[in-house]
């Protein structure tokens, strides 16, 4: 999908325990301080779509095809209530978890990659910066443990591993960068904001 708009679309991706909400709440609270117009939000959202999928985080999985029609369906109804809208009127937007996940955890469950990323580039716009924040699985899986998270079955150490592959997978892609997250989380930051006030 081309856009024709002057705002600023930040992706946020990599597996769980990279620091990825840590790392889009400072980088909001960075850009507000310089006088943009911020809005960080995540998928899956919190519309009708979003709220099913995150409801089924606890209530049981529903199958995967029924998954990845959600995840379609609730990524759509967000691309054009809230981030073209907010894009068009020239603001930055800041995204925790995109297709790129979809691709990585739809992809676990045996969906092909490239036509998640095909059916969601004919509705969903590119980000301008894709930071995907990179972790060995085995440093991701101890800070998973250490703030008292159970490891659900996304986090067995082979998902976690194809997921951390598929993000990386993208790196070549013009606006990917990763991010060496095993660094300190004020590295993490200053690493990301230089790119975001650089674009």
């Amino acid at each position: 999908m081309k856009r024709n708009d002057s705002g600023l679309f930040i992706v946020i991706e990599g597996i769980d325990g990279t620091g990825k909400s840590t790392q889009a709440k400072l980088l909001q609270k960075a850009l507000l301080d310089q006088g943009q117009t911020v809005t960080l939000d995540h998928e899956p959202s919190d519309g009708p779509y979003g709220k099913i999928l995150r409801d089924s985080a606890t209530t049981g999985r529903l199958s995967p095809q029924e998954e990845l029609d959600l995840f379609h369906k609730d990524r759509k109804q967000h691309v054009d209530e809230l981030i073209i809208p907010a894009l068009n009127r020239g603001e930055t937007i800041i995204l925790d978890r995109y297709y790129f996940s979809t691709m990585a955890y739809q992809g676990q469950r045996g969906f092909d990659q490239k036509e998640i990323q095909n059916t969601n580039l004919s509705f969903a716009p590119n980000p301008d910066i894709l930071f995907i924040l990179d972790l060995s699985v085995d440093h991701a899986r101890k800070r998973i443990g250490a703030r008292g998270d159970n490891t659900n079955e996304f986090e067995k150490h082979d998902a976690l591993q194809y997921c951390r592959d598929t993000f990386l997978s993208v790196k070549n892609e013009t606006f990917a960068h990763v991010i060496d997250a095993s660094k300190t989380i004020q590295e993490v930051h200053q690493q990301m904001l230089n790119i975001s006030l650089n674009k």
